[in-house]
């Protein structure tokens, strides 16, 4: 890990014992349990707009008849 910024922040109490308890249990500090959120919460964001993107290039191909790689391959002129 690289220099780190120290932040300061905020929570309600039920959830600062409840990672204060996640630390206690795994063995790490409140600030990695906070950062393990924060990773996990971008990645199944990152994952949405992947699956939001393929649902909305489906729904063209679809529009184009285009619903197997053969039928691609036509429409690309491909042989």
């Amino acid at each position: 890990m690289g220099a780190a910024v120290k932040k300061t922040i905020s929570l309600p109490p039920e959830i600062a014992r409840e990672v204060e308890n996640i630390a206690a249990e795994e063995g790490k500090t409140v600030s990695a349990v906070i950062q393990d959120a924060i990773r996990f919460a971008r990645k199944q964001r990152l994952k949405k707009e992947l699956l939001d993107m393929q649902g909305y290039w489906s729904s063209k191909a679809k529009e184009k008849g285009i619903l197997t790689e053969s039928d691609l391959k036509r429409y690309l002129g491909e042989k």
